[in-house]
């Protein structure tokens, strides 16, 4: 190969010391490549001034490249400056933009709360401080256009109550976590009182009996919760779906209702009750037996003495035998047998 005309090695002016090696033989060829390699990497690097004067103009270049931090916008801030301009929507705090003294945070040393510089405990938690009174009013004011006025003869909360029943309630929670959204925000209230509803008294039963312990009889007051659903809206219209069913479930009449006896009935009714016809019936002997003016049924039924006994024998049945109910059952039986006079 050294005897080549055409040979490759020496067709490079740094090399000739290689190709004599490989003419003579494997070891000088080892100890020329050795030789040249050493060389090679010697000769063909940077020195050390060089990378170290390199490495300072590529530092001066990035220090002139930097950016200056300016002063902060509260230094910039005008005294008379509309808030609204600063924070126009619900942002995280931002200690640069509010020119106030605000530290939050367990104190270290027994020392004050950390700064608002940089600290992370105020950009954690919900701010309000884009609904200022002037924001707010700022905001009525552009949304007023688009509003309705309140009904001027809407003057009283009974009007209100009268011609609108069904009152909702609903509740935003405001917490300090990783998101502004409560799961308890979905709950939907609704009450209604069934006085104000359309009812006959087989329907006013009969939905109470579909609702259960949901209808209080003291207030007359039907509640109705919603929470099945993920979202709010849905919840009302569930809410409102379930009030709608119910009334027309109520005025429905199945074939067996029809054969409802009087132990079946809710509550007691006196109306052609066997406790009706005994008061009629001995009071019409009583009058016959003293000889006196001749009264009819409808006369002793709307009188006081028979009206005193109906509500005593309601409540003893409905309410059961308290010792309230217990001696007012004992007084109406005595007016109304003329008792007192033989005492």
């Amino acid at each position: 190969m050294a005897g080549a005309s055409g040979c490759l090695f020496c067709a490079g002016p740094m090399l000739p010391r290689l190709c004599a090696g490989l003419a003579a033989g494997p070891r000088s060829l080892f100890r020329a490549s050795a030789y040249s390699t050493a060389l090679l990497v010697g000769s063909g690097g940077p020195s050390p001034g060089e990378v170290a004067a390199s490495r300072r103009g590529r530092t001066s270049q990035n220090a002139r490249n930097r950016r200056v931090v300016g002063a902060p916008r509260t230094e910039k801030m005008a005294v008379d400056q509309y808030w609204g301009n600063v924070y126009p929507t619900a942002a995280a705090f931002n200690p640069s933009s509010v020119p106030l003294p605000i530290r939050m945070g367990y104190p270290v040393k027994r020392g004050a709360p950390p700064p608002k510089e940089g600290n992370l405990e105020l950009i954690k938690i919900p701010n309000f401080l884009h609904l200022t009174p002037p924001a707010i009013k700022k905001h009525c004011t552009a949304l007023k256009d688009f509003c309705t006025e309140w009904p001027a003869v809407l003057d009283s909360d009974e009007k209100c109550e009268q011609h609108f029943p069904i009152e909702i309630e609903t509740v935003d929670y405001v917490s300090a976590g990783p998101s502004v959204r409560n799961p308890k925000a979905r709950v939907v209230t609704l009450r209604v009182k069934l006085s104000k509803l359309n009812l006959d008294d087989h329907a006013k039963k009969k939905l109470i009996k579909l609702v259960g312990e949901r209808y209080c009889k003291d207030t007359d007051i039907l509640t109705i919760i919603t929470d099945r659903c993920p979202l709010r809206r849905q919840n009302y219209d569930y809410g409102i779906y379930l009030l709608t069913v119910l009334y027309h479930e109520s005025w429905k009449t199945e074939m067996w209702e029809n054969e409802k006896t009087e132990a079946d009935m809710e509550e007691y009714i006196w109306d052609n009750s066997p406790s009706q016809k005994n008061a009629l019936d001995t009071l019409l002997r009583i009058r016959a037996a003293e000889k006196t003016s001749e009264v009819t049924k409808e006369e002793l039924l709307a009188s006081e003495i028979v009206e005193n006994y109906k509500t005593a024998v309601v409540a003893l049945k409905n309410e059961g035998e308290t010792d309230n109910n217990i001696l007012q059952y004992k007084e109406s039986v005595m007016k109304l047998l003329n008792l007192h006079a033989l005492q």
